[in-house]
């Protein structure tokens, strides 16, 4: 996989297959999925704009901590067999707390909203320390399913 195939102006191929699960098939994404996470980071690149514009200090990076998941990598995450990730169209965003999360899901919901675009789910998930939000959008039947995951 070329590590440098850029799939938005700030975001890499590589960077949204990356996973620490060893694998046979090395996460590879299909040419679907390859457009999926193209569309994806169209709404990434809009999330790290507000952000910056609102919060951050002009340059802030948004961080994934995975997007693409094949059938393998996603059994060995512990992710549902019906995951938008096995198709490129869900992100996990790390954040630095709950109050970033929170702000990242404001801005997401504001861009839907603006744009008149649905997403399928927004999800902020709390797991002792570690806080992310689950971002995804298909390219049609969009849910926007919103939930508050903190445990």
């Amino acid at each position: 996989m070329n590590s440098e195939f850029r799939l938005s102006v700030h975001f890499t191929l590589a960077e949204l297959c990356k996973t620490s699960h060893k694998t046979k098939d090395g996460n590879i994404p299909s040419q679907v999925a390859i457009e999926n996470l193209k569309r994806l980071c169209g709404w990434l690149e809009m999330l790290r704009e507000e952000w910056n514009k609102r919060y951050g200090e002009g340059n802030d990076p948004i961080i994934i901590n995975s997007a693409y998941r094949s059938w393998e990598v996603n059994k060995k995450a512990g992710g549902s067999s019906t995951s938008n990730h096995l198709v490129g169209c869900a992100a996990d965003i790390r954040c630095l707390g709950k109050e970033q999360a929170l702000r990242y899901a404001v801005i997401l919901l504001d861009i839907a909203d603006d744009s008149k675009e649905d997403f399928d789910e927004l999800i902020v998930e709390v797991r002792g320390s570690t806080v992310w939000v689950h971002f995804a959008v298909r390219p049609k039947g969009n849910r926007r399913k919103i939930v508050f995951d903190v445990k």
